[in-house]
């Protein structure tokens, strides 16, 4: 193992750069304290959503407004006002040592590059030879990459001009001829760096010829992160969040109530990801998992304070519930067919149907003639699902419900009381539960309550279960 970490700076702290800059970058930090890092950056919060679509409401962005073909030409407007707002952004860290005049030069060539390869490509689909689907996810990766690269070149200007040897570590691809697998660009863009001499500022976003986007989506970030902390062997991976991996959603709970979390694994990691409270991406976790590479997820806000240490075989000494978590707006898909009894192949049969329309379920229970599962997809997707589900169970009741699950989750919770106090728990608030979900490994107890008790269950787990524990 090296001695330099691999640290990732999300959308959000980025965007507060000046407590990036004072608590993460430089601080109280001198000399080789600056350096034997590399930083990995996220686009500035809100400009992803701007070049693609927003995360949550999927307002259109430039590439929602490029694919779609009745959208006409407004994707021209989109792309203009991308680069106002980058432009904006420069304005506003002027003041922390940005030379507006190159951060403006740069994103002017990097929107306007943008803009010539989308009419070329528009021009050239026109003929009827060239179609452009085949081409939209290139297009996709294309216009993500903008956003890291605007993000990580002005942290590097910035850095400089306070005295840090930074190096601009552009991974996206901009303007290279050739297009290397995801491990070989890694290895080649950092084949001469010294870290204890040299501070990388690296996009989040990697080009390379397996196509980052068109696996991870916007999980893409955490995968470079991981991809580098892996290949160039660091001692420990950091992510700077705005808040701390804590023991519930403070803003549910209170935040006078939940607690930072010490000390967890990954496997614990991967529970709170399937409810939808990522600490990292799986993808990533898991080349990090296998190499044995400690986790610290760190609040960017607070920077004494040392964080949640993921680690690989880290397990309580007490059995005890870490963290109570959950998600809304779950569906239970449950199929009841009496001629199930008996067959041995009725699962298989399900599952084509969910791999048919690329859906993973959160979590399922069975008996001898039903089978539910539970997901978190749009309802027109859910009624197709459940449709062409119907024609491998002709004869079957299948019942759509809105759902939520809550977890309890630990890195060690073997002790046999939790399960009896979870259910006296929720029952005390008059909470039905409607499924149990608990597997051997003693990681996490699942409960399914109906959408309206979420926040109530939420609550009284986290109390009799964390805080009065």
């Amino acid at each position: 193992m090296g001695n330099h970490t691999v640290e990732k700076i999300g959308g959000t702290s980025m965007s507060k750069f000046a407590d990036v800059l004072n608590n993460i970058l430089i601080g109280d930090r001198n000399g080789a304290e600056l350096y034997n890092r590399i930083i990995v950056v996220s686009a500035y919060s809100g400009i992803t959503d701007m070049l693609l679509e927003h995360k949550k409401s999927r307002k259109a962005g430039v590439y929602a407004l490029f694919s779609d073909s009745g959208a006409s030409w407004t994707w021209g407007d989109a792309i203009s006002e991308v680069g106002d707002a980058m432009c904006r952004i420069n304005a506003e860290l002027e003041p922390l040592g940005l030379d507006l005049s190159i951060a403006d030069r740069f994103v002017r060539e990097r929107i306007e590059g943008v803009r010539s390869c989308l009419l070329d490509l528009t021009r050239l689909c026109s003929y009827g030879h060239f179609q452009l689907d085949e081409h939209l996810m290139t297009v996709r990766e294309m216009l993500s990459a903008v956003g890291e690269a605007h993000s990580a070149h002005n942290t590097v200007q910035i850095l400089a001009s306070h005295g840090v040897n930074a190096r601009f570590v552009d991974l996206s691809g901009w303007m290279e001829a050739e297009t290397l697998p995801f491990d070989e660009k890694i290895r080649h863009h950092f084949k001469d760096i010294d870290f204890a001499l040299e501070l990388p500022v690296v996009t989040g976003y990697t080009q390379c010829r397996e196509g980052i986007m068109d696996t991870y989506d916007r999980g893409y970030s955490e995968i470079t992160f991981s991809k580098i902390a892996v290949l160039t062997e660091c001692r420990e991976g950091v992510i700077h969040k705005e808040f701390h991996l804590s023991s519930g959603d403070p803003r549910l709970i209170g935040p006078d109530k939940v607690e930072t979390i010490g000390r967890t694994n990954y496997d614990v990691a991967d529970q709170l990801s399937d409810l939808g409270m990522e600490a990292i991406h799986p993808g990533a976790a898991k080349g990090m998992r296998k190499s044995g590479i400690p986790l610290r997820i760190t609040n960017t806000f607070e920077p004494q304070h040392p964080g949640t240490l993921i680690e690989t075989d880290y397990k309580n000494e007490t059995p005890k519930v870490e963290i109570i978590a959950g998600r809304k707006n779950v569906t239970a898909i449950e199929c009841w067919d009496q001629d199930m009894v008996g067959r041995n192949n009725h699962d298989l049969e399900m599952l084509k149907h969910f791999v048919k329309f690329k859906i993973r379920y959160l979590a399922k229970d069975t008996n001898a003639n039903t089978l539910t599962h539970y997901v978190d997809e749009p309802l027109t997707t859910i009624k197709k699902l459940a449709d062409s589900i119907r024609e491998s169970f002709p004869n079957a009741d299948i019942m759509l419900k809105k759902v939520a699950l809550i977890s309890a989750i630990g890195s060690n919770m073997s002790d046999p009381g939790v399960l009896p106090k979870a259910v006296n728990a929720l029952d005390s608030e008059n909470i039905r539960v409607l499924a149990v979900h608990k597997c051997m490994r003693d990681i996490d107890i699942g409960f399914v309550v109906q959408e309206d008790d979420f926040d109530k269950g939420i609550r009284i787990l986290h109390q009799k279960l964390v805080e009065e524990s």
